[in-house]
């Protein structure tokens, strides 16, 4: 079983910025078609990743970190880029 936590000022800054909660954001690594993949961009101090799982009506985009047992949610958002790449994955044809 996962364990979230998340920095709850960066929780309601992404509430404003994107309209998604961290809350809300733990239910796209309960998809059993997520895909989950590094973060090459990030810096080399902490490996982060993504995570798209659908969500609702959509397919929401993760940011994360795994820290001691736990996975940190740092942003989360329903953003096209990762809707494409999870039907890309998913073999998902529109």
């Amino acid at each position: 079983m996962l364990h979230f936590e998340w920095d709850e000022s960066k929780n309601t800054e992404n509430q404003q910025k994107h309209g998604v909660s961290f809350h809300l954001a733990q239910h796209a690594f309960a998809d059993p078609q997520r895909v989950i993949t590094e973060d090459l961009a990030h810096s080399s101090s902490e490996k982060r990743f993504y995570c798209f799982g659908k969500v609702e009506s959509g397919i929401l985009t993760v940011r994360f970190a795994y820290r001691k047992d736990n996975v940190r949610i740092i942003g989360a958002g329903f953003w096209r880029k990762g809707r494409k790449l999870y039907e890309t994955e998913n073999k998902i044809h529109k």
